[in-house]
């Protein structure tokens, strides 16, 4: 489950954050403690991520079922 402090971050800054995460990994010279730390963190951070996309999608899905009504009416009455 994610904390409240991640919960808060928008999109851009987890992603940001995530990057940060993969960067430090990558690079190594991390304990083995810390680099499971970082880990965890990143595991975190990109719930956060899927979870700001896939309100995006849902977003989306609506404004273009929203849309297709429309039209679908206008079509009716036209």
């Amino acid at each position: 489950m994610t904390s409240n402090v991640s919960e808060a971050l928008g999109y851009e800054q987890a992603r940001d954050e995530l990057i940060e995460v993969v960067r430090r990994l990558e690079v190594g010279g991390t304990t083995l403690e810390e680099s499971l730390a970082l880990w965890e963190r990143g595991e975190e951070l990109a719930k956060v991520c899927r979870q700001w996309l896939e309100g995006a999608r849902k977003r989306l899905d609506a404004a273009l079922a929203g849309e297709e009504a429309e039209e679908a009416g206008d079509r009716e009455e036209g």
